[in-house]
């Protein structure tokens, strides 16, 4: 197992591309559907992850982070999801997450949601991680080319891009948990 939690996945192609604005689109549109589905549990969505970062290259990924009132509650729209085309994979390696992945028709992975408690530590870490990298356009580009060279020499194998990533991705944590503190 890598250390995301991807397990048994290193069949997967791993391509990363220039930063397309339609990702913003396809966010609100799923972020909509997904919405109505958690109802009043839903506190907030967000857009994470690399497809949220203007200026860099990222996965084709569409990665969204819910905010709930209740987790529990979250594991009864299991059939809702799937009916959206999500497969439910509970906590999928971290505690008090909900984790669904969606791919399209031709079997290429799509979205991701993780989905935790409104008061998880995940959540602002996630937050942090993003609106750190917007805010530190060199670094950005580090992760970006950083992200191209794993994608370049694992190109079949997702779970060392991941692995790589791990330590520069522990840095930035670092830094805007340090920033977040001034």
């Amino acid at each position: 197992m890598c250390k995301q939690g991807f397990m048994n996945s290193s069949i997967r192609k791993v391509e990363v591309v220039a930063h397309n604005p339609d990702w913003r689109r396809l966010f609100v549109v799923e972020a909509d559907a997904i919405a109505k589905i958690l109802g009043l549990n839903l506190v907030e969505i967000y857009h994470i992850g690399s497809t949220s970062i203007p200026t860099i290259y990222a996965k084709l990924i569409i990665d969204l982070l819910a905010a709930v009132k209740d987790i529990e509650n979250v594991d009864r729209k299991n059939m809702a999801m799937a009916d959206l085309g999500y497969e439910a994979m509970g906590e999928f390696g971290i505690g008090d997450r909900r984790f669904f992945r969606k791919d399209n028709a031709a079997g290429k992975r799509t979205h991701h949601v993780h989905i935790f408690p409104a008061d998880s530590p995940q959540i602002s870490r996630h937050l942090a991680f993003r609106d750190y990298l917007l805010a530190h356009p060199n670094e950005a580009q580090q992760y970006s080319q950083l992200k191209r060279k794993l994608a370049q020499n694992h190109p079949n194998d997702i779970d060392s891009y991941m692995d790589g990533k791990d330590e520069f991705i522990k840095n930035i944590d670092r830094k805007a948990l340090n920033s977040d503190r001034n």
